[in-house]
């Protein structure tokens, strides 16, 4: 095992191996692995494994287990240290997709989407868990807008590659599959081995943690995983059901949001940096529940294809202000806690990946504008929970509400 090293002193390291660095190259790598097996998933299962309507959500279900089930990085980081279980997970993705063609039937594709899901989860877990350690508070906000840009950056390569090789070179699934895992592989095996295993100053509590005084982050966690399955569920699910979008026509949206999210999302970095948590959050939640409102009303009022294709990607921007409630837990933590607390609010995010997306495609077939009202509500209801965080948060002061009734003793 490699002696770690201490994170104050990599200002003396060659630029390429700085731990900042280090996150950008993680930034770069997952998308490759997982936005391709995405990009081809839907086309695969139904061309290739013959699935339905039930053995796509039996998939998706699987998929969301290991999110729920984040919590267990607390043990595994007993035993690995967080950069090299990040590394380990990267690993893991990558294989995962790079072999997905090779189990075309329901019982293979769920056990390879389980081991990717693992990865996936558990490099995301981890890798929350490090910016926080790793970068410093007043620059936090902008770096990690970067590594938003840096994200899409490489999965605007990846559609642009598929677009143009898969038609023309006539690839097949298990090329590109083995292709984009093994890149992603064979990239997080290089961060493994050429880059110091960095120590930051606070070692991490190594245990289950539940604080009082998180109690508003991890609300604001549950409340943004409950909203981000109805975006992911059924806003794309709108755009093909209601205006008929081709592959190529939702493809194009999505193209549109990763062009958009590198110019904007270093800005809107910046902008929690001037503006501060508080008033980001509160900006993202107010255009949240318009967004979703608008969504309704194109069901119950006929409004048409433009205005809905530009609310996909308004909402699209919108979720990158997530950031602040990164920012918010960096400042109001006890720096120990960072990586039980990333494990815990991680699942936390996925409580309702468990059941909502079911329930709510029961309501769809019923109401697709009750659906949407639901999210609006619950877009207010963040609303609420933002307007408590105070304009400077920190340990002590959590909440607004932290001053006149201080959090009982832990």
């Amino acid at each position: 095992m490699r002696k770690p090293f201490p994170i104050g002193e990599a200002r003396n390291l060659p630029f390429w191996r700085r731990p900042i660095t280090l996150l950008f190259v993680m930034a770069m790598t997952m998308p490759i692995a997982f936005n391709a097996w995405s990009a081809l998933l839907n086309n695969f299962v139904i061309e290739v494994a013959d699935f339905d309507g039930a053995d796509i959500g039996l998939l998706h279900t699987v998929r969301e287990i290991p999110g729920f089930l984040a919590v267990g990085v607390i043990a595994v980081i007993l035993i690995v240290r967080e950069q090299v279980l990040a590394m380990i997970s990267l690993m893991l993705l990558g294989v995962s997709t790079a072999v997905t063609a090779w189990f075309p039937s329901l019982g293979g594709l769920l056990m390879v989407t389980f081991f990717s899901s693992v990865g996936f989860h558990y490099y995301e877990t981890v890798n929350q868990s490090l910016q926080l350690q790793w970068l410093p508070k007043l620059r936090a906000p902008q770096i990690l807008g970067w590594l938003v840009a840096t994200g899409s950056a490489a999965t605007l390569v990846v559609y642009g590659l598929i677009v143009l090789t898969w038609d023309r070179f006539e690839l097949s699934y298990n090329t590109v599959f083995l292709a984009s895992g093994g890149i992603a592989a064979a990239l997080a095996l290089f961060c493994l081995l050429a880059y110091p295993q960095f120590e930051a100053p606070t070692p991490q509590t190594k245990r289950l943690i539940l604080r009082r005084r998180y109690w508003l982050y991890y609300a604001l966690q549950f409340m943004a995983g409950a909203r981000r399955q109805i975006f992911i569920v059924f806003a794309g699910f709108m755009m093909v059901e209601k205006f008929g979008f081709d592959v190529h026509q939702l493809t194009g949206l999505y193209l549109i949001n990763l062009v958009i999210n590198m110019t904007v999302a270093p800005m809107l970095g910046a902008a929690v940096g001037r503006f501060g948590e508080r008033r980001t959050l509160i900006f993202e939640y107010i255009g949240l529940a318009v967004v979703f409102a608008a969504y309704g009303g194109i069901y119950t009022f006929g409004w048409g294809v433009a205005l809905a294709a530009t609310l996909y990607v308004i909402d699209h921007i919108l979720f990158a202000l997530a950031l602040a409630l990164k920012t918010y837990f960096q400042k109001i933590a006890d720096p120990a806690d960072i990586a039980p607390t990333a494990a815990v609010a991680f699942t936390i995010n996925h409580i309702a990946a468990v059941f909502l997306p079911v329930l709510l495609g029961l309501l769809w077939v019923i109401s697709p504008a009750a659906v949407f009202a639901l999210a609006a509500g619950m877009a207010l209801i963040s609303l609420a929970l933002a307007l408590l965080i105070p304009r400077h948060p920190e340990p002590g002061h959590e909440t607004i509400l932290t001053r006149v009734m201080p959090a009982p003793a832990e």
